[in-house]
């Protein structure tokens, strides 16, 4: 095949000094951050700072991102409410002793989400979900740097704790009165919903939707009720944030 999409940036043997490259893995990172909206830093907690802030504002909260690399987890007590900082205590008491019991091989598959309000300058509050999964860990199998991607909440409370295995569907779910995991299997959705949600996210109406797929409207407002119910949530908006933050879609 001729075509450029094999042929126009096609490179010949690496040089063991551009391999050398990979150990900046921060600039990895931070390309990743410039294709998503989502505000992205990264924690060391040998040094218990910030290592990567991105320029993504909503996790900013009308900082500059080196304000924010500067004041690191200062930036915690500053700007997250006194309740949510309650909270925030304890998922990591209870994350780090789940993660703790993981076997070592597996522990960089799991990932922990949860939602917690971060105050601006102006002192208003957003809801926003947290996501946080390893990146190194240390010889003795703790977590040495995670990376963190923050997005705009689905849900109307903070709290939401699950913690993921990738590629397995299984789920935790924290209990946070008592501090107690408990498993469940992740929502699953038939392809025709899934295809209705896709749609949806392609700005389609209902009606739209119905005349693509050849169905009538009151047929897609059944397979939505139904999306609904099974995903937890009341209206398409929290259907689509759940399906792309939970791998769905």
């Amino acid at each position: 095949m001729n075509s450029s999409l094999l042929t126009k940036n096609k490179v010949g043997k690496i040089s063991e000094d551009d391999h050398l490259q990979q150990q900046d893995y921060l600039e990895v990172v931070a390309s990743f951050a410039r294709l998503t909206y989502e505000s992205i830093y990264v924690i060391d907690y040998e040094k218990m700072a910030f290592e990567y802030v991105s320029e993504n504002p909503l996790f900013l909260c009308g900082y500059s991102a080196e304000e924010l690399l500067a004041m690191g987890y200062e930036f915690y007590f500053k700007n997250v409410p006194a309740k949510d900082l309650e909270l925030l205590h304890l998922i990591n008491e209870a994350g780090f002793d789940f993660f703790e019991k993981l076997p070592g091989s597996t522990k960089k598959s799991y990932s922990i989400t949860y939602d917690f309000h971060l105050m601006n300058k102006d002192g208003k509050q957003t809801l926003i979900n947290h996501r946080l999964t390893p990146l190194f860990l240390t010889s003795e199998e703790k977590m040495w740097k995670a990376m963190c991607i923050v997005s705009i909440s689905h849900h109307k409370n903070a709290g939401n704790v699950c913690i993921y295995k990738q590629g397995s569907g299984e789920t935790w779910e924290l209990n946070v009165t008592n501090s107690v995991w408990r498993k469940s299997e992740q929502p699953k959705l038939s392809k025709r919903e899934i295809e209705i949600l896709l749609l949806h996210a392609q700005g389609l109406t209902i009606n739209q939707i119905a005349e693509k797929i050849f169905i009538s409207s009151d047929t897609v407002k059944y397979y939505r009720r139904r999306i609904f119910e099974r995903l937890g949530v009341s209206n398409i908006v929290e259907a689509l944030s759940y399906a792309v933050n939970n791998r769905i879609i």
